[in-house]
């Protein structure tokens, strides 16, 4: 009883700088004037500075390590009490086409810029994957599917953060000068633009009903999550299962890893699909569904610090720019195929 006890005090330490260091963060962003910059960037930064400056020891690893792992999953799941399945099928039935192509994009053509650039699969997988979908939140969800590493994590937050920084100056004046309705703007900001912030400050750069589509539109792109995970799951299985076939050869062992459901479809994953199901047939109040939704985005920017404090600017320096010029030429081609989609669509009558 006392070594149980023991183990979890042990993670305390590394907790409490993690949700101090959220705390920081979100006290920031929220004195911004407009929306520039998520609270979970500020925190990864915040926590690879303390890095830098002195990184953390023994005593706070525990914290720091359930915090990016576990907690991180448990944000996972409560993310799906900010959706509402009846308002995904109405957006999805005008958006589905374009995040068809925009996913298509993003990792078949990050596919080729990753393998041209020699970056290693879960990193160049990490950075199509918070362009395509959804930022932090898919970096998040899919970094544990592929057990990836904490320095992959944070290159790819930043490649997608300072592509977003471009955007949301970039894109009401573009959207403007193309001569966009509403809902055709807020389309293209919901699904081009990455992190929810930077959708939120692009939108509503344009107008109120521009910003509010953009919102709904980034919302249903979460749902792409799912599928996303669980592919990306068997990729990682069959990766594991070939390296293990290959060292058994070697040792003259017949180890195999075994494929089931519960090894396939992440356990946080389904949580966070019963979590949207039961808030669309309104079990949840409306009150306790906003709460679970700010518990989720601190506990997101809470584990995104523990990630900064496992991560040293050096070992990021290491990958060169090549991670940030893959960021850059996706979230680029994404920007050009989804505005090339609507304008098909336009043409075809079915967008305003």
């Amino acid at each position: 009883m006392k070594e149980i006890a023991k183990k979890y005090f042990s993670f305390i330490p590394g907790i409490a700088v993690a949700l101090a260091i959220a705390f920081v963060a979100k006290i920031i962003t929220d004195n911004l004037p407009i929306h520039l910059i998520s609270a979970s960037v500020v925190a990864l930064f915040i926590g690879m500075i303390i890095n830098a400056i002195h990184k953390p020891g023994d005593i706070f690893s525990p914290g720091i390590k359930i915090t990016s792992k576990k907690l991180l999953k448990f944000a996972i799941i409560l993310l799906g009490a900010g959706l509402n399945i009846t308002t995904v099928m109405h957006v999805g039935s005008v958006s589905l086409i374009v995040m068809v192509f925009t996913l298509l994009t993003c990792f078949g053509g990050g596919y080729i810029c990753g393998r041209l650039l020699g970056l290693n699969w879960k990193l160049s997988n990490l950075i199509s994957a918070g362009t395509g979908i959804c930022g932090g939140s898919a970096i998040a969800a899919i970094a544990p599917a592929i057990d990836a590493e904490d320095r992959d994590i944070a290159y790819a937050m930043s490649a997608t953060f300072l592509f977003d920084m471009f955007m949301i100056i970039a894109f009401p004046f573009m959207g403007k000068a193309l001569g966009m309705g509403n809902e055709a703007y807020g389309l293209w900001a919901g699904t081009a633009v990455n992190d929810t912030s930077s959708v939120v400050a692009a939108g509503y750069a344009f107008s109120d009903a521009a910003g509010d589509f953009a919102v709904m539109v980034k919302l249903t792109r979460t749902l792409s999550i799912i599928p996303t995970v669980i592919i990306f799951t068997l990729i990682n299985m069959r990766i594991k299962r070939k390296e293990l076939s290959q060292t058994a050869k070697v040792n003259g062992s017949d180890k195999k890893i075994k494929y089931n459901i519960k090894s396939i479809i992440p356990w946080f994953i389904v949580g966070f699909v019963a979590l949207a199901v039961i808030n669309s047939f309104g079990i949840i109040p409306e009150t306790v569904s906003s709460v679970m939704k700010e518990i989720s985005k601190f506990l997101m920017i809470a584990a995104l610090a523990a990630i900064g404090l496992n991560t040293s600017f050096k070992d990021m320096k290491k990958s060169g720019i090549k991670p940030m010029l893959h960021g850059f030429i996706i979230s680029a081609l994404v920007v050009v195929v989804t505005l090339a989609v609507i304008y098909s669509e336009q043409w075809l009558g079915l967008l305003q």
